[in-house]
């Protein structure tokens, strides 16, 4: 994910493009960049480390779906701790964002969130930003992600169900069991590919991602000259955008952001 912002009084930034890709007009989708607190409005849990927090936000503006929002917990001290989260919710849910957050073992912002974040409580975020990793729902998009990676590209699916159904669009989701896959009531039907690396549903084959299990998908993003989009850890993803170049993707099509540990 980008940098931290440290200073939240710094002067208004510059548009932030909102696409990337070879050939296309860039146009802002810097959004805003104060921050503002947005109230708890309900807290749902996706799997045992994923939470997803809906808040209301006074102040909203549309993202891009790939877009993320920056999270500031103060301490009584006036200690500070900020973190990005990508925004889980299609760009069309007026008044509200979504945000997934991975438990991480130890992490001060998401120990918080997990452990003692309530509904009516308020949060404090700026955002949308980032400009990459944003997909419009014009063209063609293949999807791939593994674990909480799949948080900005839901985003997307749901933006392409909602907004643009007749751009085609498919996801590959990776992750280790039917356990860890997250919006599962959603992720199901023609349009997604669940790769399980540890245990699978009966009859299903249990392994991580391979070359020839993406090589139809990889295959059709070629023909229809579809934007991919990969995220997941950094080893994740480099080892898909290995697989998609090997596969005659071009580089060019291919956008990559890699996970850390957001903690």
């Amino acid at each position: 994910m980008p940098a931290t912002d440290a200073d939240p009084a710094a002067p208004t930034l510059p548009p932030i493009p909102e696409f990337a890709a070879p050939g296309r007009v860039a146009r802002s989708l810097r959004g805003a960049v104060d921050w503002q607190y947005g109230e708890v409005v309900a807290l749902r849990r996706e799997t045992g480390d994923l939470l997803t927090v809906r808040l209301a936000l006074p102040t909203w503006h549309a993202h891009a779906a790939g877009q993320h929002y920056m999270l500031r917990l103060t301490a009584a001290d006036g200690y500070t701790a900020q973190r990005h989260y990508s925004v889980a919710s299609a760009p069309g849910d007026t008044g509200h964002i979504e945000l997934t957050v991975d438990h991480v073992p130890g992490g001060e912002v998401s120990g918080f969130v997990h452990g003692e974040l309530a509904v009516g409580d308020r949060l404090e975020v700026r955002g949308p930003l980032g400009g990459f990793f944003a997909w419009a729902g014009d063209r063609p998009a293949l999807l791939i992600g593994g674990g909480s990676g799949l948080v900005p590209l839901v985003a997307m699916l749901r933006h392409q169900r909602a907004a643009a159904p007749a751009t085609p669009v498919h996801l590959v989701a990776c992750v280790r069991s039917p356990e860890h896959l997250p919006y599962a009531a959603e992720l199901t039907g023609n349009q997604v590919t669940a790769v399980y690396s540890r245990s699978a549903p009966a009859g299903l084959p249990v392994g991580r991602l391979t070359p020839d299990i993406l090589a139809p998908h990889a295959a059709a993003a070629v023909a229809e000259d579809r934007e991919v989009y990969v995220c997941g850890s950094t080893g994740f993803a480099e080892a898909v955008g290995r697989m998609l170049t090997r596969a005659g993707v071009p580089a060019t099509r291919i956008r990559l952001e890699r996970f850390g540990d957001a903690v």
